[in-house]
């Protein structure tokens, strides 16, 4: 079973190599010696880098209390989370999903073994509680790749207790600092091993090239985007990396990783129909099919999981004499039944053959786009052009749904209005860069008038769930009544939204500029 560590610590050098005396640091009642670990790990990576280009450290080690895989990802500037894995001689399966989306197909193998002598002292306070874990590390870095060489170093480590105060480690820094150690030129062991012991270049010190061709990891990068093709796929490109960096998340189920991986989807799905004169649709379309695919495989429970949590605040808004029958005891049958997913599902789907073909088509989308000819133009004119285009399609039907009475037409009107409301906001998005100010004021607009529409749909699936909910406890011989108190509620909501709408579309409208 892996499991997951939140790793804060700061890493320090000393021309002398001596660890300062820290009894004088605020909070710090004693400096416990806990003797010498000998660490020897081994790290992996693709043969083109690609864990080390996002930021992610794989490493098998053995020696001191932690040995086994650990797999680290960045969190913040200082900040990792590890997740740990029991020692064995391959890969856990464990570790193995958590890395796919960046690795695909290719093999991990060994690149880098550093083997440490780490002398440690525990900082804690007048109750012994740990503080922070202070180490002196005398590191040797080999290369185990191509015709890499050799490195050492001494390198001092401060890592807080689990649970501790982040504030602590300044108090550590501002004794170390006055004591003339200085901060490490290096974020990681790892990072500092590959860059010392790297292989030498080749005519004229260019990088070498990947196995694929390509060029390495940050090797020719996009400079700032001058075309309207530049900023249609740099808006891709960051969907495209969203995805596969969101990939390790959802996969740890941790909290908005589905929500906002389907967004991604919904983004880039939507720039490939707004931008229709700069990307041949006829490239873009089969793999605009495959996001929506994609999009509802994450939305399997995802939708189910919103409606059941707007029912259950609505219920708990309820006064208890409201509240007739069984209702919530219904409600979480109903919630289970129509559960069509499942962990276990989703984790297949990302493990599958179409999802990994997937993440394959977009990496060549962005690297051999399939441009027209009014990628070449000025984003000013192509892109704006293109953003008009789309806001004139929400000003049709949210106008459209205006002239309609009250009731399930204007419903689906405003739904559709909605739908264009978003692709709207998104293709305003791909042009801020380019745009400035007028297109950032249409991204709040519409992320507004999505708001307020969103917030009528959403009524209107609670009222068919509380319809079916209702027929449900009637025919069990429960009482219905308080589902048609949460129905009227609903319709009130309803009303509100649709009696806003008038005001909010004339504001947007004397707002726009784009």
């Amino acid at each position: 079973m892996a499991e997951t560590k939140r790793e804060i610590e700061r890493k320090y050098e000393s021309d002398d190599s001596g660890l300062p005396d820290l009894t004088g640091v605020s909070g710090v009642a004693a400096v416990l010696d806990k003797g010498v670990a000998e660490l020897d790990a081994t790290y992996y990576d693709t043969a083109d880098a690609r864990l080390s280009a996002a930021s992610l450290t794989l490493r098998r080690r053995t020696g001191g209390s932690d040995e086994g895989w650990h797999l680290k990802f960045p969190v913040a500037p200082g900040v990792r989370d590890e997740i740990r894995a029991p020692l064995s001689d391959t890969l856990p399966r464990a570790l193995a999903g958590l890395i796919r989306s960046h690795v695909r197909d290719a093999e991990v193998a060994p690149v880098v073994r550093l083997r440490s002598a780490r002398d440690v002292r525990d900082l804690v306070d007048t109750e012994g509680r740990l503080l922070a874990e202070v180490s002196v590390d005398e590191v040797r870095a080999d290369r185990l790749t191509g015709d890499g060489g050799s490195a050492q170093w001494t390198e001092i480590e401060v890592e807080l207790a689990d649970g501790g105060d982040p504030d602590f480690l300044d108090k550590v820094d501002k004794r170390l600092r006055k004591a003339g150690v200085r901060p490490s030129r290096s974020a990681s062991k790892l990072a500092r091993a590959l860059a010392e012991t790297e292989p030498k270049r080749g005519k004229k010190g260019r990088p070498k090239a990947r196995q694929d061709g390509k060029p390495a990891a940050g090797a020719g990068v996009c400079a700032t985007p001058v075309t309207a093709g530049d900023h249609v796929l740099a808006y891709l490109r960051a969907q495209r990396d969203a995805i596969v960096q969101l990939d390790p998340a959802v996969r740890r189920d941790l909290p908005d990783s589905v929500h906002r991986m389907r967004v991604a989807t919904r983004r880039a799905r939507s720039a490939f129909r707004s931008y229709a004169k700069v990307l041949d649709r006829t490239a873009t379309d089969p793999i605009g099919e495959e996001l929506r695919w994609l999009a509802g495989e994450l939305g399997v429970d995802r939708d189910q999981e919103v409606l059941t949590d707007r029912l259950t605040a609505a219920l708990d808004a309820l006064p208890r004499p409201l509240v007739t029958g069984p209702v919530r005891n219904r409600l979480r049958t109903w919630a289970r039944a129509r559960s069509g997913g499942s962990r276990r599902r989703l984790i297949a789907v990302l493990d599958g053959k179409r999802y990994l073909a997937l993440l394959d088509t977009l990496d060549r989308l962005v690297d051999e786009p399939p441009l027209l000819t009014a990628a070449a133009g000025a984003p000013q004119k192509v892109l704006a052009k293109a953003v008009r285009k789309d806001f004139g399609q929400v000003a049709a039907l949210v106008e459209e749904a205006l002239a309609l009475p009250p009731g399930a037409d204007r419903d689906l009107a405003l739904h559709d209005a909605r739908k264009e409301t978003k692709r709207t906001r998104y293709s305003a998005e791909t042009a801020v860069p380019a745009l400035g100010g007028p297109a950032a004021d249409l991204v709040r607009l519409m992320k507004s008038l999505q708001g307020l529409l969103g917030d009528h749909q959403d009524s209107v699936m609670t009222r068919e769930a509380l319809r079916e909910l209702a027929a449900q406890a009637h025919a069990a011989g429960e009482s219905a009544f308080t589902y048609g108190v949460l129905y009227a509620r609903e319709e009130r909501r309803a009303e509100l939204a649709e009696a806003a709408l008038p005001q909010a579309w004339e504001t947007i409208g004397a707002a726009t500029e784009v």
